[in-house]
């Protein structure tokens, strides 16, 4: 049995549209698997920040009970949380980080002025607390910008790039400190040099 040329260039197109459906499909959910993996990331940077911004108020209660005159790096800490907890996107939730970070820096460096503060219990439990939040908040940060890496290149790559476009895949932001942050803070001042 012979076939006509007709049915072949059918048989042929068919199968041409078949190989782009299945390339757009793979595209698409590659697409959508990156992106979800970029905002479970970024919601772990955010429930991470979260438990550092939940362990500072007992931090600072318990500082405040052995240098109760130190009221400007309690107040800088409240703003700093206070920012944290207002930030909206990526860029502000980055910049109040930064802020926080640098004043519970600052907090942390009174303790040095005050012995029997190191030596209790619960403040010492509370700083190794705190310093296991940073570790996990380094991960989910380092974790956050390898997906995004993932995605963004996807996003850019042929032919999943004419996917992205056609269905409105965009690149997505790298979690980066601010510049704020890069600097040492001055904790001098706490001490009067």
């Amino acid at each position: 049995m012979k076939l006509k040329t007709g049915t072949i260039v059918l048989i042929i197109i068919a199968a041409i549209v078949l190989i782009l459906a299945f390339i757009a499909i793979g595209s698409y959910n590659g697409l959508v698997d990156r992106s979800e993996k970029v905002e479970t990331f970024r919601s772990e940077i955010d429930n991470q920040l979260q438990r550092r911004s939940d362990l500072i108020p007992n931090l600072v209660s318990t500082i405040k009970e052995y240098a109760s005159h130190e009221s400007k790096v309690f107040s800088d800490i409240a703003e700093a949380r206070e920012n944290y907890l207002n930030a909206d996107t990526l860029v502000e939730t980055a910049e109040a980080d930064a802020q926080l970070r640098t004043a519970v820096t600052n907090l942390l460096a009174i303790a040095e002025a005050y012995p029997d503060l190191k030596a209790n219990e619960n403040f010492i439990n509370l700083q190794d607390e705190l310093a296991g939040t940073e570790n996990r908040i380094a991960n989910a940060r380092r974790d956050y910008n390898n997906a995004a890496k993932d995605l963004n290149t996807k996003i850019r790559r042929f032919p999943s790039n004419i996917f992205a476009n056609l269905f409105g895949f965009e690149s997505v932001e790298y979690f980066q400190a601010s510049a704020d942050s890069k600097e040492n803070p001055n904790v001098g001042d706490l001490f009067g040099d």
